[in-house]
């Protein structure tokens, strides 16, 4: 997430109250997460294991909490709660902005696209030509889709993400700063819910057709020409490259890549990252080909105990 302008290392501490080290004119473009940290952003860190990773990432300021050696070229925000102060961060740049109408004055609706009844469309969302957005859409703030796109009815775009920390009187959400994007050409099925990313964007590419009640979490990005059948849930921060197909209640871990050309056959659990066009089966899903024989041989075993039986 980039704001509208740079700010300082000084700003910025004023803004969450707390002690950095580094040039007060050390500029700041924005937060991001580890895994897209650009130079320019605030990454943040809250635990001793993660300390090494935050402060060699491409984020050149680490909002942490245990005053370390600042690296070169780096600066630092010393904060006791990095999680609280680095959503208010988001907060004060991206605000809840309520809404109350159906369609955002603010928002944009290409030429011939069709907006049926009881939909809602949020605060600067962007939409393409000749799109079909069907009834009882919810579309949340800051959204882009592109042209000929169609979604069917209860879907929503850009809820927050399912991002927590557990702390002692409960549990406390990172707020969601990010975005959801569709590429053209997309068909997203009925009551499928995308959510937007943390601090970056959930990604649909162009072609891609989702099926009906398919959860894709934030900051996931899935390819071009995708296939991906009902009930799937995949998490967050998941890779999906170009023309892979995914069948129904497949679940997907977060964090890995689904290599072009992969399929997952229906009711996978996929914990690990695939290898290019390689089909799979099961959970945890394995080569389909090696399930199938491991379940052929399964079915020989009653025959070969009572052969031994026998001998």
């Amino acid at each position: 997430m980039k704001f509208p302008k740079p700010y300082t290392l000084k700003q910025i501490a004023q803004l969450i109250d707390c002690e950095f080290r580094g040039s007060e004119d050390f500029e700041i473009l924005g937060i991001n997460e580890i895994h897209v940290v650009e130079p320019g952003d605030i990454v943040f860190v809250d635990h001793p294991k993660y300390y090494d990773k935050a402060l060699k990432s491409a984020a050149t300021i680490v909002l942490i909490n245990k005053d370390v050696p600042c690296p070169d070229g780096k600066a630092l925000l010393i904060s006791e709660d990095p999680f609280r102060d680095f959503n208010k961060i988001t907060a004060h740049f991206k605000p809840f902005k309520p809404s109350n109408i159906a369609i955002a004055d603010n928002s944009i609706i290409g030429e011939g696209t069709v907006i049926q009844p009881n939909c809602f469309i949020g605060n600067n969302v962007t939409i393409g030509e000749n799109c079909v957005i069907h009834a009882n859409v919810s579309i949340y703030d800051d959204a882009i889709i592109g042209n000929n796109v169609t979604i069917h009815s209860g879907t929503v775009l850009g809820a927050s993400a399912f991002y927590y920390k557990n702390r002692p009187e409960g549990y406390d959400q990172l707020k969601s700063g990010g975005r959801v994007i569709i590429k053209d050409y997309v068909d997203i099925g009925a009551l499928c819910t995308i959510d937007r990313g943390v601090t970056g964007d959930t990604t649909i590419g162009e072609g891609t057709k989702l099926d009906n009640q398919i959860q894709i979490g934030h900051d996931t990005i899935i390819g071009k020409k995708c296939l991906i059948a009902s009930q799937t849930g995949i998490a967050g921060c998941v890779v999906v490259e170009d023309n892979v197909t995914i069948w129904g209640q497949v679940g997907v871990k977060s964090g890995i890549t689904i290599a072009e050309g992969t399929v997952l056959y229906a009711q996978s659990g996929l914990g690990h990252t695939t290898e290019v066009g390689k089909t799979y089966f099961g959970s945890p899903a394995i080569d389909a080909r090696a399930f199938f024989k491991e379940k052929a041989y399964i079915k020989m075993i009653p025959e070969m105990v009572q052969k031994l039986k026998n001998l």
